[in-house]
């Protein structure tokens, strides 16, 4: 398959390192231009065409660049870090007709250090943890099938996340399942240098982790009882 994106310029890191030594709203209103044109521009192509292929193997999820593509503006409100922008570019892709950060979804983001591709469920609230303990419980086989797949193991090798050290509150200490119950995070990814983002390979990479991943995305979201509403 021949790649339909050609890389992020070679603009786009250097305005990510510049912007990782002068991440101040006087440096960035300066430079929001290049921003636009070399960063944000480039990302929504990738997005577009990355959306397109998607509808054949993921079509419940949503991945119109305005709702996938993360802002650059930080929300410092609760953070001791108040550095106003973030210092990577990333898109998010989650099923239609839910909240960003309610189902599982895929996801990617461009650095100065690392192209990162993967997805899950980063940080369950309480409630979606429960559901996703309970349903891995009783279908712990099928979650198994889908970490043993060979396409999975050699882009992500496993399921990672933290862990408790013990059985989760409810669950046996001999429960069958306890290496897959004692997660609090389900996701999984992978890692490449930050110049992979300049070539046609890149979209090829995040197609081949995304296809490798909708099992997972899938099995996830069964255990949310999300809702899938496919295109019309």
């Amino acid at each position: 398959m021949q790649s339909p994106f050609r890389g992020f310029p070679p603009e786009t890191l250097k305005f990510l390192r510049e912007l990782k030594r002068n991440n101040n709203r006087e440096w960035f209103l300066a430079h929001k231009a290049i921003y636009q044109e070399k960063v944000k521009q480039p990302m929504v192509d990738l997005v577009t065409a990355l959306g397109g292929a998607m509808q054949g193997f993921a079509p419940e999820l949503v991945t119109d660049p305005k709702r996938a593509i993360f802002r650059i503006y930080r929300d410092t409100r609760f953070s001791p870090d108040k550095t106003p922008y973030k210092t990577h570019i990333a898109a998010h892709f989650t099923p239609s007709g839910i909240g960003k950060n309610i189902g599982a979804g895929l996801y990617f983001h461009v650095d100065t250090e690392e192209v990162l591709v993967g997805g899950g469920f980063y940080m369950p609230p309480s409630a979606e943890l429960r559901l996703i303990r309970n349903y891995v419980a009783s279908h712990a086989v099928e979650l198994g099938k889908i970490l043993r797949n060979p396409k999975f193991k050699k882009l992500y090798g496993g399921l990672q996340g933290e862990q408790l050290t013990r059985a989760p509150k409810g669950f046996s200490p001999d429960h069958p399942a306890l290496d897959l119950l004692r997660y609090k995070q389900f996701v999984a990814w992978f890692e490449r240098p930050a110049a992979f983002a300049e070539t046609p390979d890149l979209f090829l990479l995040v197609l081949e982790g995304f296809v490798s991943l909708m099992p997972l995305i899938r099995y996830l979201n069964a255990a949310l009882r999300v809702e899938i509403r496919l295109p019309d």
